[in-house]
């Protein structure tokens, strides 16, 4: 967990305010000229975090080196949950994918699975735009929210 989002939890006497991980699947849209999602309207800022996997799907997709080093600033300058990453999240994501498997559903990313162990692991809501997630939280307790 970030120094930035303990911080915000003890503000809050430990309490959510409603803190989204943001998945690739939205930054993706936010990020594209012109956005096809206002994230502002959807989630306020203050209650945005990321992960480093989120952090590398949405930079290796820009070609553009100055839109590149914009992101990356912006992703940056969020809170980041689970970083450094663990053994513990990674085994957690691999029975996240195992379990899918076992309920007859193939998740096409297995990053997306750690991505939803982060926000398990974190209490989080994940703002999304990617079937993988409807089908984890099938099968885990992942608070989804399409967007």
């Amino acid at each position: 967990m970030s120094l930035r989002l303990a911080a915000r939890r003890a503000a809050t006497d430990g309490k959510e305010r409603g803190v989204i991980l943001v998945d690739t699947s939205i930054w993706i849209e936010v990020f594209r000229a012109p956005p096809s999602i206002d994230l502002e309207a959807t989630a306020s800022f203050d209650d945005v975090v990321t992960c480093l996997p989120v952090i590398q799907e949405v930079l290796q997709g820009f070609r553009n080196e100055r839109a590149f080093r914009t992101a990356r600033d912006a992703m940056l300058a969020l809170p980041i949950v689970e970083s450094p990453m663990t053994d513990a999240l990674i085994l957690e994501a691999t029975e996240l994918y195992r379990s899918a498997r076992r309920a007859g559903v193939t998740v096409r990313s297995s990053v997306d699975c750690v991505i939803a162990a982060c926000a398990i692991r974190n209490d989080l809501e994940l703002l999304h735009r990617d079937r993988d997630y409807d089908h984890l939280q099938a099968i885990a307790p992942l608070a989804v929210r399409r967007a």
